[in-house]
């Protein structure tokens, strides 16, 4: 979607183009246990490890730069799951997500902009699940039994 806008100073018209925020998100599944933070800011709830990819960084960088800061874990077998971009997967704008599975070792530890990092069972998630991130640990859950 391109906007115009005149601008103030020069009278130029200018085209503002509004593109989807890329993030990521990371799944680390263990013994039937998924892993998941607690937010820290609006939207609240459980949510995977994730965020904003930062520019001039890849998408697997991100993933595994957010698990660690979220989370203390390193990320290791990173294979993609999927990528999702439903326009109202978040409620603040527009964004598309590009979703990894991973392995990592250790027990978490939350940290940025996490206040709790969890394991939790794939059959008993928490009832506060933000984004689409349900709906995502649903579908990483089908190829992990195969």
């Amino acid at each position: 979607m391109i906007l115009e806008k005149t601008c103030p100073r020069c009278g130029a018209v200018v085209e503002i183009y509004r593109n989807p925020f890329p993030t990521t998100d990371i799944i680390v599944v263990r013994a039937g246990r998924v892993l998941l933070i607690r937010r820290a800011a609006p939207p609240e709830g459980w949510a995977l490890p994730g965020g904003f990819i930062d520019y001039g960084e890849s998408a697997e960088t991100a993933a595994r730069r957010e698990l660690e800061e979220e989370t203390s874990l390193h990320a290791r077998s990173l294979s993609l799951l999927g990528v999702y971009s439903e326009p109202g997967r978040d409620p603040r704008f527009h964004t598309l997500t590009v979703v990894y599975v991973a392995e990592a070792d250790g027990e978490p530890q939350a940290g940025d902009d996490a206040a709790d990092a969890r394991w939790f069972s794939l059959d008993q998630l928490p009832r506060e699940i933000a984004f689409d991130h349900r709906r995502i640990i649903e579908d990483a859950a089908r190829r992990i039994k195969g």
